[in-house]
């Protein structure tokens, strides 16, 4: 999706090896629809030639503040930037930027955008020992207090890495689009999952967690807090490691009940019966009869319990009725799909509120966009 259609991205690049990555990381918010104007100081000149930002972009690297005061023309007031992306952020750039000092283009571009109380995201990248310094980590905080958003990077191998384009580009996508789920809980059940027959097999679905993830980065997106059951890990959201349907129903209940939740969306594929379970493994060769029990609706006790707004999903080809009644019973949407939609990149969809039915046909995250469009 065109997330960042008619956005404007000042990406401005320091000197940390990382910038090595950001030719990737213009593309990559090209791709979402933003304009990008790469800025970069002479240290990050040393490490990626300009050239290779300008053909990324498509348009002209600044690499130094000229009479056409460019600073101002993208981050002063009325300036043409929505957004001001520091990625890599180097430990000198964070402190500069933290004292008000603006000797780079980088950091006159951060002092101007400041000012203008504009968005701005920093994506730190340096040695490990330099992140943990307290003077970096106060400069950080300050950062924090200032409004920044800094994403925070991947230490691994002795280094604070940059954190994925992924990651990065949805830290974006969430300082321009106005956070509409500022302050709100969000809790997201995703993918299938897996009920043990013996010590070796498992009874499951065919649930990839592709809508449970849409959801979530959505959510993320627009400025919720979010968390996500499941057996998976998301970018961006709390990740609550479940496997069995038993597991998924006591953390679902335990985090509505312990934290508090204002939305809750029911998307995994919550397995409805459990077989008997065997121990050891069960010999093979031989014909086997499986007893399956019953497991209990989570989304009904969900909103029983703890009464957030409530999304359900609906999986079969006859499941307008079912919906219904769950609305009648208090949720706020019911998203009904058929079972070739379940593990597909994109598929059609029934969402239907109190108000009618709405058809989607397209992916997952078109599908995701309209549900969250629809609670807004």
């Amino acid at each position: 999706m065109k997330t960042l259609s008619g956005k404007t991205v000042v990406l401005a690049v320091t000197g940390s090896i990382a910038a090595v990555e950001t030719v990737k990381l213009a593309h990559a918010l090209r791709r979402r629809g933003a304009t990008v104007q790469a800025v970069m100081t002479e240290a990050a000149a040393g490490i990626v030639h300009p050239d290779a930002l300008t053909y990324a972009t498509g348009r002209p690297t600044i690499t130094r503040i000229t009479g056409l005061v460019e600073h101002v023309l993208y981050c002063g007031e009325g300036g043409a930037a929505d957004l001001l992306l520091i990625a890599p952020s180097t430990a000198n750039t964070i402190g500069k930027i933290a004292c008000g000092i603006d000797d780079t283009p980088a950091t006159t571009f951060a002092t101007t955008a400041l000012g203008r109380g504009m968005p701005v995201v920093v994506v730190p990248a340096m040695h490990e020992s330099m992140y943990r310094h307290p003077g970096v980590k106060e400069n950080l905080q300050r950062l924090h207090s200032w409004g920044i958003d800094v994403v925070d990077p991947r230490i691994e191998e002795g280094k604070a890495k940059i954190a994925d384009n992924e990651t990065i580009v949805l830290h974006a996508e969430r300082a321009v689009l106005g956070r509409p789920l500022a302050g709100r809980r969000v809790l997201i059940t995703s993918g299938a999952c897996a009920e043990p027959l013996d010590d070796v097999r498992v009874v499951t679905t065919r649930s990839t967690g592709r809508m449970g993830r849409a959801l979530a980065l959505e959510a993320f997106r627009l400025g919720a807090d979010v968390t996500v059951v499941h057996a998976g890990s998301f970018p961006c959201v709390r990740n609550v490691h479940v496997e069995t349907a038993a597991q998924m129903r006591q953390a679902v209940l335990r985090v509505c009940r312990d934290e508090g939740v204002d939305i809750y969306v029911s998307a995994a594929a919550i397995s409805d019966f459990a077989p008997e379970r065997h121990e050891g493994k069960i010999p093979s060769g031989s014909p086997l009869t499986v007893r399956l029990n019953p497991l209990p609706k989570v989304v009904n006790e969900v909103m029983a319990a703890c009464r957030p707004v409530t999304v359900a999903f609906k999986l079969g080809w006859d499941e307008e009725e079912r919906a219904k009644a769950m609305l009648e019973a208090g949720a706020r949407m019911v998203v009904v799909n058929a079972p070739p939609t379940m593990g597909a990149a994109e598929g059609s969809f029934q969402i239907m509120t109190a108000d009618g039915i709405t058809e989607v046909t397209g992916s997952k995250e078109e599908v995701a966009a309209a549900v969250w469009s629809g609670l807004l």
